[in-house]
């Protein structure tokens, strides 16, 4: 049980960086567009935002979907990768199909990821309005300056 805690908790602290390392690269980003951003046309921009936004935020989660998938293949839980990336997703995205089960032993990584999962959304929820709120504000600012 407390091999599963310390390994769990670990994965989840691992993901946790990832994420805030992504949050830290679209404030930069956003900081270091933020002229261009604010200038006229607006709509196509925000569009651009919330495009770019959205996949680095994919790219992000498929990042902590592939941390635990690599962590279970690794731990010998799975046979092959195809089934830890399949559990991995459908645990981190608390689907929970219960299609495939971790092993008794190391059941408690199932919630963990889970918990991870749902941490990391609410986080890149939180980024992604953060972002277009930030830009859509810059754009509004921008008009009424003289």
């Amino acid at each position: 049980m407390f091999t599963q805690i310390a390994l769990g908790t670990a994965l989840l602290l691992v993901s946790i960086l990832i994420g805030a390392f992504s949050a830290l690269m679209i404030e930069l980003a956003l900081t270091r567009l933020h002229r261009w951003l604010v200038t006229e046309p607006h709509r196509p921009k925000l569009m651009l935002v919330i495009t770019g936004v959205s996949l680095w935020v994919l790219g992000s989660i498929t990042a902590g979907v592939w941390l635990w998938a690599f962590a279970f293949l690794g731990l010998g839980v799975f046979p092959t990768l195809e089934e830890s990336v399949y559990f991995s997703l459908v645990t981190f995205t608390t689907l929970g199909f219960g299609d495939v089960l971790l092993p008794h032993q190391w059941r408690l990584l199932a919630g963990m990821a889970a918990a991870n999962g749902l941490l990391n959304f609410g986080l890149f929820t939180a980024l992604l309005v953060e972002a277009l709120r930030h830009v859509r504000l810059g754009q509004v600012r921008s008009r009424t300056l003289p």
